[in-house]
This record gives structure tokens, sequence and C-alpha cells, in this order.
């Protein structure tokens, strides 16, 4: 079992390591599509078809531009039934069910989940403009930083990656609120982790967030839509 003094010992060894010693998995945080449980805040635009379809196409989206970022291996952690798929998944797409808990205890399982030596970036499925770049932008700032970040506009975040598990970072977070990042930010600063916040994006929660979606990526406009017939 790691303890707080393993994993200091574990960052202070991965701060030597050059990027081309690095390694990095992706944890993609994902729902099965399912009508009536998924992006349920979204039901009253696009009715529960819709708000299913659309959540399958961001989840694909977000799994291929994982995959195109050639960041490192790519694992999706689901909840809901995903085997057989209702989605068009990679075959080997490496499937983990989500444990119970809230969202920072299933994030911190993400990331106790990488070997030893191997650095994590945690995303989910509501920010389709997290680009490959991106990825990479982060997978590179963990060869220099404990922990990096991605905001959202929304107060939360899009991207969480760690060189190695710091459970403190995921407990007492107000999940689903405006306050995540700002929290987040203030437990690092407590525990005194070198950690780097990149640009801000944007995700979809709200249906207010659609007028956008639709302007980006009309692809998603038209799944969505066609999820509602």
């Amino acid at each position: 079992m790691l303890t707080r003094r393993n994993w200091r010992s574990h960052t202070a060894t991965r701060l030597l390591l050059t990027m081309s010693d690095f390694a990095v998995e992706i944890a993609v945080f994902g729902r099965a599509p399912i009508a009536g449980e998924t992006k349920t805040r979204l039901i009253p635009a696009l009715g529960a078809q819709g708000a299913a379809a659309l959540h399958g196409w961001m989840l694909v989206q977000a799994l291929a531009n994982a995959r195109a970022s050639r960041v490192g291996t790519l694992t999706l952690w689901h909840t809901g039934a995903f085997a057989p798929s209702p989605l068009a998944l990679p075959a080997d797409l490496r499937l983990r069910a989500q444990p119970e808990g809230d969202l920072g205890q299933r994030m911190a399982a993400a990331i106790a989940a990488s070997p030893p030596g191997v650095a994590t970036l945690v995303v989910g499925s509501d920010c389709p403009a997290l680009a490959p770049e991106h990825l990479r932008q982060a997978a590179t700032a963990l060869s220099e930083y404990e922990v990096v970040l991605i905001p959202a506009h929304d107060g939360g975040y899009v991207l969480i990656g760690m060189q190695c598990l710091y459970p403190e970072v995921f407990e007492n977070i107000a999940w689903g609120s405006d306050q995540v990042f700002a929290q987040t930010v203030a437990r690092l600063t407590s525990l005194n982790l070198r950690w780097l916040a990149l640009p801000a994006l944007w995700d979809v929660d709200q249906p207010g967030d659609l007028e956008r979606l639709w302007r980006e990526f009309p692809a998603a406009c038209a799944v969505a839509h066609a999820g509602m017939l």
C-alpha cells in the first residue's frame, strides 16, 4: 500500500525523468448512452433519446481525440452496460467499470490503477473542444509538474493529470458545482504540490451550451436531432 511518504518519494523520482522516458495513460470517463439516464440536464431541450444520442457522439469523439493524441494507453472507465456496446468502439479499447463512490473517489481509483512510474490523464466526455493537442500539452506538463488541470468555463475542469495519486486532492470537493476548480486549486496549494492550469475550455452540461456546440460541431446537431425522431 502506498503511503504519503512513498508518494513523495515516487514524485521526486518522476521529476528527474525526461519526456522521452515519460509514460502516460489516459482514462476517459463516460456513461453508456441510455435514454433517461444520460445527460439528463439536456432532456428538456433534446428529449431522453436525443440527449442519449448526443452523449454517445461526445463519448466517441472523446475517445477518438484521446487515441489521436498518441499520448499513451487508453482506457474507458464506464458506468452502464458496454458489453455489448451500443457504440462503434475500437475493438482493442480497454474497458473498466467505474467503482462505487463520488466522482473524486472514482477518479482517484483510475489514477491508482496506473502502473508505478506511469502518470495519468483523466478526462470526461463532455468537452468536444478537448483536442489531441490539449492532451499532448497536458502530458508534457506532467514531466515538470505533479498535477495539471484544464479548467472548464463553468467552474469545473475538463482534465486533471497527476504524476501519481494524491488522494487528498479529491476529498471534500463540491462535485457538480461551480466551485470545483477553485476548491481543487486551494487543495493543491495547501498540499504544496507543483501544479499547472492550462487555458480553460468549454463543455456541454446545460441547454444553454447547445448553441455553441451546434455552431462548432454541426455533426453533433445532426446526431442529437436524429435521436429525437
